[in-house]
């Protein structure tokens, strides 16, 4: 079954809008753990508008699913991730004035500088996953740098979703072929929703997580968390 990432970004947002400690964080992600949450996903930005660097700090012994930092790999990026030494690592093609991930990586003009910084992370021992969209060049390019995963990007399958999901599916459907032909796991996220992820998780083959922040954090202030990630995992099942 696909594994359920919790993006706790969002909750982070909350609690720096006033300052103090409320909500606390730590808490949020050992409660979604305990919801049933397959992992923990946080994405540090240069600016700490939402989670801090300490914040990772303080959740890596806090955190037993699993632990996965994101973000775009700064120097002081790449030594937060190896210090904490999650269970996975996304790289993430976002410079840090934007607002939120908006493309996958350029896999055959970065080549080289991801091969070096996924070097990094693998002689400390975690495993990389890195943002792809759906062209191929961009998929084949990846099995280069050395991933062990890629993220397939999915905001222009949420986007496209309600206008016609069967086109809005096959360029994700022929990308997560292509990767698993390479040898490399397929993690999802971007916009995906309790709308259109049942669809997405039933025609991806070999999905192994989706991690998903904003919907599911949104989702929750109606039908509150603990059973906001129940419906999340049965979309998945």
């Amino acid at each position: 079954m696909t594994r359920l990432s919790v993006n706790i970004n969002k909750i982070a947002t909350i609690r720096n809008a006033r300052g103090g400690n409320t909500p606390n964080v730590c808490k949020l992600a050992v409660d979604c753990e305990r919801f049933g949450a397959e992992g923990i996903t946080v994405h540090p930005r240069p600016d700490e508008r939402h989670i801090r660097y300490q914040d990772v700090r303080d959740l890596k012994p806090l955190i037993t699913t699993e632990f996965n930092i994101e973000g775009y790999p700064t120097r002081d990026f790449i030594d937060l991730v190896i210090a904490a030494k999650p269970a996975q690592v996304t790289l993430v093609p976002d410079p840090p004035e934007a607002l939120t991930s908006n493309a996958g990586w350029d896999t055959v003009k970065n080549r080289d500088v991801l091969i070096e910084i996924i070097k990094e992370f693998k002689a400390a021992g975690i495993r990389t996953s890195i943002f792809v969209d759906t062209n191929l060049a961009n998929v084949e390019g990846a099995l280069a740098t050395g991933t062990d995963r890629i993220e397939l990007y999915t905001e222009p399958y949420a986007t496209d979703y309600p206008k016609n999901k069967e086109e809005a599916i096959r360029p994700f459907v022929i990308a997560a072929k292509r990767a698993h032909e390479l040898g490399m796991d397929i993690n999802a996220g971007h916009d995906l929703s309790l709308e259109n992820l049942k669809y997405f998780a039933d025609n991806i083959p070999n999905l192994t997580e989706v991690s998903i922040g904003h919907a599911l954090i949104s989702d929750s202030l109606y039908f509150g968390l603990e059973n906001t990630i129940q419906m999340y995992l049965r979309c998945l099942k």
